[in-house]
């Protein structure tokens, strides 16, 4: 919990009853490699904040190739409070731990204490300049330029996540991504 607080307060300032309302409202879980956030086709039921672990938002192009878009790693929220069904999977790509708040506390916390939505949108306009600079590279860059951009933009990534992961976020096949580690190390 102390580090959800430490991040909102990067964007704003708390009092403790606020602080003590928020901690509260939260709940910490664990989800195993595999498992899903939440799945394409359904609403967010809560909100969360990764606090140890990686998530990868993925989806499945017309052919049904799964497709790795980009990778959320700690002290990132998670989270669409516009009640729409997720078009992609947020799918854990390794052991996480979150705290998770359900959307009716959210609201509560959002309704509790001024500038709480100030805060929020400036998490989610710095969260929405860092996804344009992580997003799948462009396809007419080589796979090995994509792949040391991948090196660039997530350089604790490469040893904590399935190697079949980075392979489809770089839309290369394994085998590929294997030559190019080969090449490169």
């Amino acid at each position: 919990m102390k580090e959800f607080i430490a991040y909102i307060l990067q964007y704003g300032d708390l009092t403790q009853q606020q602080v003590d309302l928020i901690t509260g409202k939260a709940e910490e879980i664990e989800l195993d490699k595999g498992e899903y956030f939440v799945e394409a086709g359904s609403v967010f039921k809560e909100v969360g904040y990764v606090l140890d672990g990686i998530f990868r938002i993925c989806y499945y192009n017309n052919k049904g190739e799964e497709i790795t878009k980009i990778f959320i790693e700690e002290k990132h929220l998670l989270f669409n409070l516009n009640n729409v069904p997720s078009t992609e999977y947020i799918q854990a790509a390794t052991h996480c731990k979150l705290l998770v708040f359900s959307n009716q506390n959210w609201k509560q916390i959002s309704k509790a204490i001024a500038g709480w939505e100030n805060m929020i949108q400036k998490i989610t306009n710095t969260a929405r300049i860092q996804k344009l600079e992580r997003v799948s590279p462009l396809v007419s860059q080589d796979a090995t330029t994509r792949y040391l951009e991948f090196l660039e933009k997530y350089p604790t990534l490469v040893n904590r996540i399935p190697l079949s992961y980075i392979a489809s976020y770089l839309g290369v096949t394994q085998q590929s991504l294997s030559r190019i580690r080969k090449n490169i190390h």
